[in-house]
C-alpha cells in the first residue's frame, strides 16, 4: 500500500476540493457585474443624505423599487428568483457588508476568513469548507472593510494597513490590506452566536463534565485568580464569558480588550476598549494605560480579554492588591507554557526583575490555569485544569486536578478519550469551603469519567 493509500485509510489526508463548473463561474462573474453596475447607478440617482435619515425598513422599500425598476428599464430579462436576488444583494450592500451577510446569518458558521476578493472560507463545527461567495473586486472587499472599521472609530489605509474591529453584535474582526498583503485585502471574522453559550452547553457538547464544572463556578464565586491558556481558536474568550457568568451581580467589573468581545451578563459593569494611534501616530491607550486606569475605578473584579505584553505586570499586581478573582486570557499551547510565556512578558515589561521575584509574583497573584485546545476533529476541550501551588527554590510548583486523556482517533476523525481526575484534592478547596463553597471528594475521585 501506498503511503497516499494509507494515508487515506486513516482520513488523515483530505482530498483536494473539486473545482467549480465553468458555466457556474460565468454566471456567478455575470451577477457579480450585473450587482456592481446597479450598485453604481444607485449612488449617482440617489441622495446620500437622505438615505442616512430615512428608517432601515423604508430604506429596504425604497431599494427594492429601484432594483426592479432598473431590472425593466434595462430589460435585462431575470426570472423572479434572479430578481429577488439581486433586490436582497444590492440590500446587503447599502445595508450590510455585501456578500457577507448570508456568512453572518448562518448560525452554523463560527469563522469567517477572506483570503482576497474571490476566496472566501467558512468555519462550521470546526472544520474549514470553501464558499461560493465572492466580491467584485479589491475596490469592493476594501470598501466592505472600511465600513466594518469606521464604526468603532477604527481605520485602515496605507499608513496603518493592520486592523482590529468589532461588529455591533461582538464579533471579532481582523483585516489586513496592500501593501502587507499581496494578494488583496484578507480578513477574519471570529463570530459570536446569537445565543450566549452558557456553562451546560459546555457540558453537553462534551467540553468538559459536570464536575469539571462544578469545581470552577465555585472557583470564580470565592474569587480564586485563574488565566484562561490556549491556542488561536479553541475558545478562550467563550469559556471566559461563561465563567465570568458565575461572577455574584452585587460586583463591580471592570473589563479591558482590544476589541471588545466581552458580553458580561451582570448589571455593573465597566467595558473599556483600547484606541489605536490617529494618522499622526499620536494618540494611542494601549491595555497597560487602561489597566492601570481601571484601578482607580474602584473595580471588585479586572477581566483582561487578552494579556500579549507589557500589560501583565500591571495585571499581576491588580490581583494581588485587593482584586481577587480577576481573570485573562493568554495566548499558549499548555499550562506549563502559560507560566513561562507569562514571566517572558514580564521581561518584556521594561523592568529589570529578578527571575526568583518575578516568579513570586506570578504566584502570589495567580491560583489556577484553565487550558483549553481545539482538536484535530474540531472540537474544543477542556484539556487541563491546573492548580499553582508555590514555589520550590527558583521553580514554581504546580498539580494538575482534572484533565482529558485522549487515547486515539476513530476511522472518522472523532477524538477518543476521556476526561479524569487525578485524585489531588486542590489547595484552593479550603478557601472555596471559607466561603461557602465546599467541593465534595467524590469530584477529584480518578476512577469517575
Amino acid at each position: 500500500m501506498s503511503l497516499r493509500e494509507l494515508l487515506n485509510t486513516s482520513g488523515s489526508l483530505p482530498s483536494a476540493p473539486e473545482k467549480p463548473a465553468v458555466e457556474s463561474q460565468r454566471v456567478d462573474a455575470d451577477t457579480i457585474r450585473l450587482k456592481s453596475e446597479i450598485h453604481l447607478e444607485l449612488l449617482k440617482k440617489f441622495d446620500l443624505s437622505v438615505m442616512e435619515r430615512i428608517s432601515d425598513g423604508e430604506l429596504r422599500q425604497r431599494l427594492a423599487q429601484f432594483v426592479e425598476e432598473t431590472i425593466q428599464e434595462k430589460k435585462l430579462g431575470l426570472s423572479e428568483a434572479q430578481g429577488k436576488s439581486l433586490v436582497t444583494a444590492i440590500q446587503n450592500e447599502v445595508l450590510g457588508l455585501g456578500p457577507l451577510e448570508p456568512l453572518l446569518a448562518d448560525n452554523t458558521v463560527s469563522d469567517i476568513l477572506v483570503n482576497g476578493p474571490h476566496t472566501v472560507y467558512v468555519e462550521r463545527r470546526g472544520k474549514l469548507e470553501l464558499t461560493d461567495v465572492r466580491f467584485t473586486d479589491d475596490e469592493h472587499l476594501l470598501r466592505i472593510i472600511e465600513k466594518i472599521v469606521s464604526r468603532v472609530g477604527r481605520r485602515v489605509d496605507e499608513s496603518s494597513p493592520m486592523v482590529d474591529a468589532r461588529l455591533p453584535d461582538g464579533s471579532r474582526v481582523n483585516a489586513i490590506i496592500a501593501p502587507l498583503a499581496l494578494d488583496g485585502p484578507s480578513m477574519s471574522i471570529r463570530k459570536f452566536s446569537a445565543v450566549p453559550l452558557g456553562v451546560d452547553n459546555l457540558v453537553e457538547y462534551g467540553s468538559m463534565t459536570r464536575d469539571m464544572a462544578l469545581m470552577l463556578a465555585a472557583m470564580v464565586k470565592s474569587k480564586i485568580n485563574m488565566i484562561i491558556s490556549g491556542g488561536t481558536g479553541s475558545g478562550k474568550t467563550t469559556m471566559l464569558n461563561i465563567l465570568s457568568s458565575f461572577i455574584p451581580n452585587d460586583e463591580r467589573i471592570v473589563t479591558i480588550e482590544d476589541a471588545a468581545e466581552l458580553r458580561l451578563q451582570q448589571p455593573h459593569v465597566v467595558r473599556l476598549e483600547t484606541r489605536p494611534p490617529n494618522i499622526e501616530g499620536e494618540g494611542e491607550i494601549n491595555q497597560r494605560a487602561l489597566i492601570k486606569n481601571s484601578l482607580r475605578m474602584r473595580p471588585d473584579r479586572v477581566i483582561v480579554g487578552e494579556v500579549r505584553g507589557a500589560e501583565v505586570l500591571d495585571m499581576l499586581q491588580a490581583m494581588n492588591t485587593g482584586h481577587e478573582g480577576s481573570m485573562a486570557t493568554i495566548h499558549a499551547n499548555t499550562a506549563r507554557d502559560a507560566l513561562t510565556r507569562l514571566e517572558n512578558m514580564v521581561g518584556i515589561s521594561g523592568l529589570n526583575i529578578p527571575v526568583r521575584p518575578m516568579r513570586q509574583q506570578i504566584v502570589s497573584a495567580i491560583s489556577a490555569i484553565v487550558q483549553v485546545s481545539r482538536l484535530s476533529d474540531g472540537k474544543r476541550k477542556v484539556m487541563s485544569i491546573l492548580e499553582i501551588t508555590g514555589m520550590e527554590g527558583d521553580m514554581v510548583t504546580t498539580q494538575e486536578i482534572f484533565k482529558f486523556h485522549q487515547t486515539g482517533v476513530a476511522s472518522d476523525g472523532t477524538v477518543q478519550g476521556r476526561f479524569m481526575a487525578t485524585g489531588i484534592r486542590p489547595k484552593f478547596a479550603e478557601k472555596l469551603t471559607a466561603r461557602g463553597m465546599p467541593l465534595p471528594d467524590y469530584l477529584f475521585d480518578p476512577e469517575r469519567s
